[in-house]
């Protein structure tokens, strides 16, 4: 939500950022992100809400910890996702990981850019799902980045591929969740009652995540419509 990046880099950013294609592309993952997920939509977009909220907050009470520095923002209008990171390549090759600093259980949105044969590279590869899927330039996915590990195979010489990410790191809605302050700074002002019922929340953290997940059964009869699913991804 506050461009991080070396000074020289900074304006850069901010007009690849103003860049109606980008705007665009983030519109697109919002959207679908909203289609497909509605519940976990919000949650991951109720949290940059918030965390700008307090931000506003604390600078209209004088009370911020360090007014200088540059007021939280979201990065597009719609997104819900408080990061973006851009790959200029010009090969970008993504080796196998999973993203553990990100919301366990959130969604993030991976769109390939450049010029590249599919057919012969730039594959998507999510290792736990045994799948290998075709990704031209200009595709996006969202995929829950930091439970599934995840790559893309090479391209062919002379080829370009960038990639763009929208995501949100974990620490922040733990942040939230703690009151707007670290775990152990929380941790210290509570209780031995209330650090029980703590600790028993936190052990129902999958629970909750999964229950922000919707099934296609529940989105057919919200939208009333029919969506069909190949048989080999049943």
């Amino acid at each position: 939500m506050v461009l991080s990046q070396e000074p020289q880099n900074a304006p850069i950013l901010e007009e690849l950022m103003k860049n109606e294609a980008f705007d665009r592309i983030s519109g697109f993952s919002a959207g679908a992100f909203a289609s497909w997920a509605p519940r976990l939509y919000r949650y991951q977009s109720d949290c940059v809400t918030k965390l700008i909220e307090k931000d506003q907050q604390l600078r209209r009470d004088g009370t911020h910890p360090d007014p200088g520095k540059e007021e939280l923002r979201r990065n597009w209008p719609k997104t819900p996702w408080a990061a973006a990171a851009l790959n200029f390549g010009p090969q970008t090759i993504c080796f196998r990981h999973a993203d553990y600093n990100n919301l366990a259980f959130g969604w993030c949105a991976i769109t390939a850019l450049g010029s590249y044969d599919y057919r012969k590279g730039g594959h998507l590869v999510l290792w736990d799902l045994k799948l290998v899927i075709e990704f031209p330039p200009g595709s996006t996915i969202l995929i829950p980045s930091s439970a599934i590990h995840h790559a893309n195979t090479r391209i062919q010489a002379g080829e370009r591929r960038y990639s763009f990410t929208q995501y949100s790191a974990g620490g922040l809605f733990r942040w939230l969740e703690n009151g707007f302050k670290t775990v152990k700074a929380h941790h210290s002002t509570l209780g031995p009652e209330r650090t029980a019922s703590l600790l028993d929340d936190l052990s129902n953290q999958l629970e909750l995540g999964l229950s922000l997940f919707s099934t296609v059964e529940e989105l057919e009869v919200a939208r009333n419509i029919s969506i069909s699913v190949p048989e080999k991804l049943l």
